[in-house]
């Protein structure tokens, strides 16, 4: 195993900032010891892992288009045929067969490779992109005052240290102007940078040296045995003194005062010319000097990071490294809020470096994975995971960085027309539980899982865009697939004998079982409580989209008119909780990971303390039995509920679970290792980002709150945050609102809107209307 562990003593000689200086740092004193202690970097498109190796580093690339598989349509065009023979069974109270049904009918074995094996299918994965390799040839000598850091307010990583009497500095970056990476090498000695670099990938890849560049090159499997999407990394290098030498396939820099290394790479994903771009981008970024290049790219990337600021007062401990802070903060969040702040400006660094308009949303793990089979493909899970990476972003002040998953909710769409006439034979569009950057559409290859429809939930996020942007432009444009996803909805829905409701059939609760009267267990039901919100939240957005379009439309009238045949939005059963299905069944899990019955509390608005307070008292209990324990991403959506019940303590015992260390050596799926590990990536486990984008949207829901007719400041203030600072938080109805307070109590705040229409807030439990 690497040994990490390096004896430290004395000071370097580069001017460095103190921690207490730049309190949005991570910083570390040793390198890292596995890829979960590296630290990322990324413009959109273009990722870097540095571990910080002393005499040798990796530094893992990722590039977000590189994607096994290809474009593929897996619907079962037959299924339709079936679908009234499953519905019949429902009907019946035959659960157990309808889902022996749904498994033999309404899966796709082996197209979707759900289970997380898809590199080499169809369906394909995201991969990384290889690893820069550097030896560094120091000589002999005692390590002293090594740290390894990221500024998180300038996307700009470093390492320093000194072997004998030279002190060495590296900086990183990926640049949001030029994109290209870049790592500059300097030492505060002349001729002393010795050292070697190649790039290597564990499969489908070829290293060569042509003309002083370094490259890596392959292509990937499409998952028909034909080739798939190619790739092209470069690596040049620009050194002051000493001199380039090549040594076999590896270049080498020997006797320098200082050097630059530049990383390009492309795919052919949607540019056929991917090769002549990387080397274009390569060669632009080299006649530039080194320090414009890093100005613009600061200067690129605070323009969205800077729109967001948040002090909480008491308890800094910035002093000490991030690992050892994260311990602390876990042991007592109150002795280190200015870390819980420091956590929430990571999860919007995280949304702005792992994504970018008119490329691919984040996926499962955001833009950063070190596998060539990513854990669950890396691919983008629709019944939950994919959603909760975007739940910060409106209300973190990065509204454009929602554009590209609406844009592949646009291109699920286009492709889900074929799976609503596959496996309904009906109009409108639907989707499943996962896709990938190929527009899969498809249920996934287990009835559990794989039957939740996903097209509905998307939905919100096309409708809370324009809640917080107020763009009509966008809402005109969106408005179609808002109506074509209730069209299917609709054409769908069955009539459930006991109540007369219109309800789904077949679908489940996200994940979750349920055992049936005869003792057999089943996951498969009509009409779970989810898709009873989802579908009458639908209804509404598309009823309201109408109107604010001034739309006369048939179909929009005939949404009118069913709302009221829907099942209500809540039901609370015998023992006080929220009803997860149409029936009181028995739970085999009650402490399920998903709480989907509660999608009505958070992202949707059907719940709130002051305008349905049993309905919040319901969802309570429902919580407390639920626990709070569970995986990364589970423990992000539980903050927010929590937040949305306006119960401060409870949601910062829940991020303080979140941020539970995990700094073993197993990475592998296991709820008692859940947590954070040492760069602040959530531990699922393994790896997955949502976690840490539902902690940050959590932390916001906190201090703002506006889904229920009125912005709410400091809706769920823990006591430990008495005092504290939050300035350009968005709200919806596209209001900025900058909040001060002490002692718990709001002292100033401004809200500003460019239409500068009134609004009510409530400050300090009182409501009142305010100018814009």
């Amino acid at each position: 195993m690497k040994k990490c562990g390096l004896a430290l003593a004395g000071i370097i000689t580069f001017t460095v900032l103190s921690a207490e200086e730049k309190p949005l740092q991570l910083w570390y004193d040793k390198p890292a010891c596995r890829w979960e202690e590296s630290l990322p970097l990324g413009n959109g498109r273009l990722g870097m892992m540095p571990d910080g190796g002393v005499s040798a580093e990796k530094i893992v690339l990722n590039e977000i288009t590189l994607w096994s598989g290809s474009p593929q349509d897996a619907n079962n065009y037959e299924a339709h045929k079936r679908v009234g023979d499953i519905q019949k069974l429902l009907l019946q109270g035959r659960n157990d067969e309808a889902e022996k049904l749904v498994n033999a009918n309404f899966v796709c074995e082996g197209a979707g490779s759900g289970h997380g094996n898809g590199a080499n299918v169809p369906f394909g994965c995201f991969q990384t992109l290889g690893e820069l390799l550097i030896q560094y040839h120091h000589g002999k000598g005692e390590v002293q005052g090594y740290r390894r850091q990221l500024d998180i307010t300038t996307a700009v990583a470093a390492t320093m240290y000194q072997v004998a009497d030279v002190g060495f500095q590296r900086e990183y970056f990926t640049a949001f102007e030029g994109d290209v990476g870049i790592i500059r090498l300097t030492a505060d000695q002349p001729q002393a940078l010795d050292f070697s670099v190649t790039l290597a990938r564990e499969e489908r890849g070829t290293t060569t040296v042509i003309d002083n560049e370094l490259r890596l090159s392959g292509v990937l499997n499409d998952g028909y045995g034909r080739q798939g999407m190619q790739y092209l990394a470069r690596i040049r290098i620009k050194h002051e003194g000493g001199r380039l030498v090549r040594e076999g396939n590896a270049l080498r820099v020997v006797g320098a005062d200082e050097a630059t290394l530049y990383f390009s790479a492309a795919t052919d994903f949607r540019d056929n010319s991917f090769a002549s771009q990387s080397a274009a981008l390569l060669a632009t970024a080299m006649v530039q000097p080194y320090n414009t290049l890093k100005e613009s790219h600061v200067a690129a990337f605070r323009q969205l990071f800077d729109r967001v600021s948040l002090t909480l007062a008491g308890g800094v401990a910035a002093d000490i490294p991030t690992d050892e802070r994260l311990k602390r903060f876990f042991e007592n969040p109150a002795s280190d809020n200015a870390f819980a702040a420091l956590y929430f400006q990571y999860g919007r660094y995280l949304s702005i470096s792992s994504t970018r308009p008119g490329l691919l949303p984040p996926n499962l793990q955001g833009l950063w994975a070190h596998q060539v089979q990513t854990p669950w493909n890396g691919d983008y899970h629709l019944n939950i995971n994919a959603q909760m990476n975007h739940w910060p972003v409106e209300v973190s002040n990065l509204s454009e960085l929602h554009g590209p998953f609406i844009d592949m909710i646009k291109a699920v769409a286009r492709e889900g027309a074929n799976t609503a006439k596959a496996y309904y034979d009906a109009p409108g569009w639907v989707c499943y539980m996962m896709t990938n950057v190929w527009g899969y559409s498809a249920p996934g290859e287990q009835a559990s899982w794989g039957a939740s429809t996903a097209s509905g939930w998307l939905c919100n996020h096309l409708w809370e865009h324009y809640l917080f942007t107020k763009d009509t432009a966008y809402l005109a444009d969106v408005f179609p697939i808002l109506k074509d996803a209730a069209r299917f909805y609709h054409h769908t829905l069955i009539r459930e004998p006991q109540h007369g409701w219109l309800v789904t059939a077949p679908s489940v609760s996200p994940e979750n079982a349920f055992i049936m009267p005869n003792g057999n267990r089943a996951s498969v039901v009509m009409g779970p409580t989810i898709d009873n919100q989802i579908v009458r939240e639908l209804y509404g957005n598309v009823i309201a989209a109408a109107e604010v379009l001034g739309v006369d439309d048939v179909f929009v009238d005939t949404l009118r008119n069913n709302v009221s045949n829907l099942p209500p939005p809540v039901r609370i059963g015998r023992d006080g909780r929220v009803m997860e299905w149409l029936e009181e069944y028995n739970e085999p899990e009650p402490q399920h990971r998903h709480v989907s019955h509660l999608y009505g509390l958070y992202p949707a608005a059907f719940f709130s303390p002051q305008t349905t307070p049993e309905w919040a008292e319901a969802a309570r209990k429902t919580l407390l039995v639920r626990g709070d324990e569970g995986t990364g991403w589970s423990r992000a959506w539980k903050i927010l509920f929590w937040a949305r019940l306006q119960d401060g303590d409870h949601a910062l015992e829940i991020l303080r679970q979140l941020l539970r260390p995990a700094f073993g050596e197993e990475t592998d799926y296991s709820g008692a290792r859940a947590g954070t590990y040492p760069n602040l990536f959530c531990a699922h486990p393994p790896f997955q980002i949502d976690g840490n984008f539902g902690g940050t949207a959590g932390i916001a829901e906190m201090l703002l709150q506006s889904h229920a007719g009125f912005i709410h400041l400091l809706p769920a203030l823990p006591p430990a945050w008495a005092t504290g600072e939050v300035k350009g938080l968005k709200a919806r109805g596209n209001y900025t609102v900058d909040i001060t307070w002490k002692d718990g109590k709001v002292v100033d705040y401004r809200i500003h809107s460019p239409s500068g229409k009134p609004v009510d807030v409530m400050v300090n439990g009182r409501i009142t209307s305010t100018g814009g």
